[in-house]
């Protein structure tokens, strides 16, 4: 089967090129701030080989934007797509309601307030939605649920945080089995450690859809990401190569890396494909 190559994180590379990334923004400060700066990081990521770029919406709520969140959405969407070059697809971020390595703080009934942000992002032209980075399985469900009623593909990524505790490998497959049931094409996991995703991963391998895993670089001293090192894409494409030997179809990368990532795992797994 063909594989889908995913970009790479927008907060943390847009904070290691020296960009405000102040709470509760995040890195939707940078869209209303510094538009240029996330259009550029998405252009490197399309330049670097990837075929989806995922929107800057990872903050996107009335609780950190205020009454411009809606325009900052729409806006996310406008500057991933000006980037875009031919045949590269566009992936609307949805992410908890609140803190990504908090599940407690999951709120009741949090599904209106995601079928609120798939319109948004659907109207403005996204070509997928993936729900991403949920730690607390309810919620992912819920914004899954939501995300399908737009008729548009939708793919969930569970998260067990950067400690790797915050659900178990069995978790993880029980919610993109719930998931699938609700129409998700796709299930992932993300932003755990590129050392300890082969462990979530593995239970995925045995259900109907596309999987796959975009990680996060774990510890400086696992020398993955975070700090300059000319070794350190290659080091993760190697962590990859492993995911791909289960039969992961979609990679990618999240928090610590950068675009020289996905050239990395371009070149590995791409190139010659193309």
């Amino acid at each position: 089967m063909a594989l889908t190559l995913l970009d790479g994180p927008m907060g943390t590379e847009l904070i290691a090129r020296g960009h405000p990334a102040p709470a509760p923004e995040w890195s939707a400060w940078c869209l209303t701030h510094r538009p240029h700066a996330v259009e550029q990081l998405h252009r490197e990521y399309a330049q670097a080989g990837a075929d989806i770029l995922t929107t800057n919406t990872f903050r996107t709520r009335p609780e950190a934007l205020g009454p411009k969140w809606q325009a900052s959405a729409r806006l996310a969407v406008q500057l991933a797509r000006t980037a875009a070059g031919p045949g590269q697809r566009i992936a609307g971020s949805i992410a908890p309601l609140a803190d990504c390595y908090r599940p407690q703080d999951s709120p009741e009934n949090p599904g209106p307030r995601h079928a609120e942000l798939a319109h948004i992002l659907v109207e403005a032209g996204a070509d997928l939605l993936l729900c991403e980075t949920f730690p607390h399985v309810a919620e992912g469900l819920s914004a899954v649920k939501a995300a399908v009623a737009t008729g548009v593909p939708t793919w969930v990524a569970f998260t067990a945080g950067p400690a790797a505790d915050l659900l178990t490998p069995e978790e993880v497959h029980q919610g993109a089995a719930q998931a699938i049931d609700l129409g998700a094409c796709a299930v992932l996991v993300n932003c755990i450690p590129a050392t300890r995703t082969a462990a979530f991963l593995r239970p995925l391998s045995g259900l109907e859809v596309p999987f796959g895993a975009y990680a996060n670089a774990g510890h400086t001293d696992d020398g993955l990401g975070w700090t300059p090192d000319p070794e350190a894409p290659d080091r993760y494409a190697e962590k990859a190569a492993e995911w791909v030997d289960m039969g992961a179809t979609i990679i990618g990368s999240c928090c610590g890396t950068g675009p020289q990532h996905t050239q990395a795992l371009h070149e590995r797994f791409f190139k010659d494909m193309r």
